[in-house]
């Protein structure tokens, strides 16, 4: 299978193509894939280099100047390094543009703690107006940017990351899909490519599983539709960045209705042995085995039914 990665540039591509609006803006990043885009429209793929602050600058420049820029490096360089820019250039400015991350929270596990952003949704939460989202496959991946890119003149964050489940599901850009139903009053919230461990995690449980590839804004209905009406609503929720980094969306969408919320995610302990992904994944607690312990601990016997 192709990664969400793979699939950026061809996509991309093909909306330049499409939409005299459209333009990229890379810093080397991602570059060669677009070589073909720039001989074809060399006014719209625009590479400044090494310049992450510059970087959203350009791309809110373009998009004053009424053009959809698309930029594009990894997370810890296109939300964290330049969060400046993005706050001002775009929030500030009022204009609309479509970051593209890649790497996710460890994905590039090599390279350091420089190329980790386990923090970027919940950096992005600090400013109004952000959609986001974190597609689980890369079938999710391509309809998920062209949602972006189509959608008007908003502010939209697309993560992508080398994790993905077996299985693309129909997201739309809005909504949370129910995968799993029960009975038992408990609700896992899987976020993009926690899915697979997820549903691994839960097997045999009678509980309902929810999936969230498009996480602001929050779902608030789905989640009040799976909660059981006048029961105690234990909520559990695994995302692929920061532990608890949708545990405020999840209490203000239940605040009228006894509820618990366990936000599971990445941890803040930096990891020094940088390892492999997977070993990430595992290390902070967000394998199959030890989602199913952690569940288990919080949801005790509502989640037997």
């Amino acid at each position: 299978m192709d990664t969400m990665r793979d699939r950026f540039a061809p996509v991309v591509s093909r909306l330049l193509d499409e939409d005299p609006r459209v333009a990229v803006v890379l810093a080397e990043i991602g570059l060669a894939p677009f070589a073909q885009a720039a001989r074809r429209h060399p006014h719209r793929v625009i590479n400044v280099g090494i310049r992450e602050q510059l970087l959203v600058g350009v791309g809110a420049g373009l998009a004053l100047a009424g053009l959809r820029p698309v930029m594009h490096t990894f997370a810890s360089f296109l939300v964290e390094r330049p969060f400046e820019q993005v706050k001002l250039d775009f929030g500030h400015q009022d204009v609309g543009g479509v970051l593209v991350s890649a790497a996710g929270s460890y994905d590039v596990s090599a390279g350091g703690f420089t190329h980790m952003a386990p923090g970027d949704v919940a950096l992005l939460d600090t400013l109004d107006g952000w959609t986001v989202h974190v597609p689980g496959h890369p079938d999710e991946a391509e309809v998920l940017l062209r949602h972006a890119v189509a959608n008007g003149d908003e502010r939209a964050y697309v993560r992508l990351s080398a994790q993905a489940n077996r299985e693309a599901l129909a997201v739309d850009g809005t909504r949370f899909l129910t995968v799993r139903e029960g009975r038992g009053g408990g609700v896992v919230v899987a976020v993009g490519p926690m899915l697979d461990n997820v549903l691994a995690a839960t097997e045999g449980l009678d509980i309902t599983v929810l999936y969230a590839s498009t996480v602001r804004p929050f779902d608030s209905g789905a989640l009040r539709r799976a909660v059981r009406e006048g029961e105690a609503a234990d909520v559990v929720l695994v995302e692929p960045y920061l532990a608890g980094t949708s545990t405020a969306a999840a209490n203000d969408a239940l605040a009228d209705l006894p509820h618990r919320v366990l936000g599971l995610g990445v941890g803040r302990r930096e990891l020094r042995r940088y390892g492999l992904m997977e070993e990430h994944i595992a290390a902070h607690g967000l394998d199959a085995a030890t989602l199913r312990a952690r569940i288990d601990a919080f949801l005790g016997a509502s989640a037997a039914g």
